[in-house]
């Protein structure tokens, strides 16, 4: 039986705090030491690194109960903030499977491939979310500040989400989380400020994933900016890396 490791919304807050007082993203003392091993690792870019007092990989990881030896599957993986972490985590015995969409190509599918080829426990495919296939007994999925992008202009590059939560739902092991972080949307916007601002409503992705039989095992406040008022472009300079986040950690039931 795999063990969710949760936390409690206030000890995350704490350690955070901690974390960003420190300036360096450092892992916190609570966090396992496979998480802090991977947080620290020197393959990890000076770019990178700058982003994780406001990102806290560390924390959230933790909260995934990502553990070592397993198998985990990336839904846009480009730019590999988080993949360099996981890989580093899940440790030779482990596998990270990077999954992008076609549409990404221009600007993700050269790195992707060549990060692919210097790792071992890493494999890349680039496929519509709607044809993928997945490993199965996964352990953990993620998809970070990616949902909001499953609705395009063009149909052709558009995620029917349903039929991908139910593909992710299908591959997870019993008690795997599923875990998706995003831009806040003003409450009660649903999809509205998908293609403009960039943002989702918390609440719509509640629904969709819980749709596909998932549990809401962990809704954290651990990425919230209570100054962002959810108007914004995420990429307005105003806001851009300090967006109020919703970090959602879903479980398949045992």
């Amino acid at each position: 039986m795999r063990t969710l490791m949760l936390l409690s919304t206030a000890a995350l807050v704490a350690f955070g705090s901690s974390q960003a007082a420190a300036q360096d993203g450092a892992a916190a003392a609570d966090v396992p030491d496979h998480i802090r091993r991977a947080v620290e690792s020197d393959a990890r870019s000076a770019e990178h690194r700058a982003r994780d007092a406001a990102r806290k990989p560390a924390q959230v990881l933790t909260l995934a109960g990502l553990e070592e030896g397993d198998t985990v599957v990336e839904l846009g993986s480009f730019g590999h903030y988080y993949t360099t972490i996981l890989v580093e985590a899940v440790g030779p015995t482990g596998h990270v499977h990077m999954f992008d969409m076609p549409w990404i190509e221009p600007f993700g599918g050269e790195g992707a491939r060549a990060f692919d080829a210097a790792h071992d426990n890493a494999t890349f495919t680039q496929v519509h979310y709607n044809e993928m296939e997945l490993p199965s007994n996964v352990d953990v999925a993620m998809m970070v500040l990616f949902y909001h992008d499953l609705m395009r202009e063009a149909a052709d590059q558009s995620v029917d989400t349903a039929d991908m939560n139910r593909r992710i739902y299908d591959a997870l092991a019993p008690g795997g989380t599923y875990v998706v972080i995003d831009h806040s949307a003003e409450e009660g916007s649903g999809w509205r400020d998908a293609m403009t601002l960039h943002r989702i409503d918390r609440q719509a992705v509640v629904d969709e994933v819980t749709a596909a039989g998932f549990e809401l095992a962990e809704d954290s406040n651990l990425l919230a900016n209570p100054d962002d008022d959810r108007t914004l472009n995420m990429r307005d300079p105003q806001i851009r890396g300090e967006t109020d986040r919703f970090l959602l950690v879903f479980r398949k039931p045992e």
